[in-house]
């Protein structure tokens, strides 16, 4: 039986066009208000929300600094697909601008710090003066554990973000892939749409990759028939 290479080839890079043309709609859809950029961010406003309190909470100033315009700047970020790592460094810095003698208990309570040796760090900071080593101490760990917190709330946003793009771009390889099955071969063979819309969506990334071993392992093939 005469294995055609040429078509599986032809076939594999057809079904990855498939896939990367499902994950293109993906990404279109954040012209519709964000779309599913917007996914994932919910837990990481989880997370500034038990740090920075909101306006009116903070004596009710209106400033750069507020609950709601910290959350307007990691939102646009996150949509914007900023890197996790200089997300990560934006957020912290806003949650430290934010580091207050009201709002050092919220916070000192967020991550398990000492809240009166975190409310005088605060009260000490914006004037310079000298920290003791307790304060030092407690600073540094409320540091680390911001750190700890925030990495969390961004690993599992773009875990979220990443699983959902995938769930969709699944239904639009599926879906083109039917349409183009009953628009060219009939209702008969959709199970093959059905199946090719699948598929797309892993292959997609190593289509070219997977083709380019077909190609060499036909090659060898025919090498040791020789």
């Amino acid at each position: 039986m005469n294995f055609d290479t040429n078509a599986l080839t032809s076939l594999v890079l057809a079904i990855g066009g498939l896939g990367t043309g499902a994950y293109g709609l993906v990404d279109a859809t954040k012209a519709l208000g964000g779309g599913v950029s917007r996914v994932g961010f919910g837990d990481i406003k989880q997370v500034i929300s038990k740090l920075i309190p909101p306006a009116s909470a903070a004596g009710g100033r209106a400033s750069a600094l507020t609950l709601e315009s910290a959350f307007n700047t990691l939102r646009a970020n996150w949509m914007n697909g900023m890197a996790l790592a200089d997300q990560k460094s934006i957020a912290k810095g806003l949650v430290k601008l934010n580091l207050t003698p009201q709002s050092a208990k919220g916070m000192a309570a967020a991550t398990g710090v000492d809240s009166d040796l975190l409310t005088r760090v605060a009260t000490k900071l914006p004037s310079k003066q000298a920290l003791t080593n307790d304060e030092t101490d407690v600073f540094g760990r409320f540091d680390l554990l911001l750190s700890a917190l925030l990495d969390q709330a961004y690993q599992r946003g773009d875990q979220r973000y990443r699983n959902t793009a995938k769930v969709f771009a699944m239904v639009f390889s599926v879906g083109l892939g039917m349409l183009g099955s009953y628009t060219v071969l009939g209702r008969a063979h959709l199970l093959q749409g059905f199946v090719a819309g699948l598929l797309g969506v892993p292959l997609a990334p190593i289509a070219k990759d997977v083709a380019s071993t077909i190609q060499a392992g036909a090659k060898i093939a025919q090498f040791w028939k020789k």
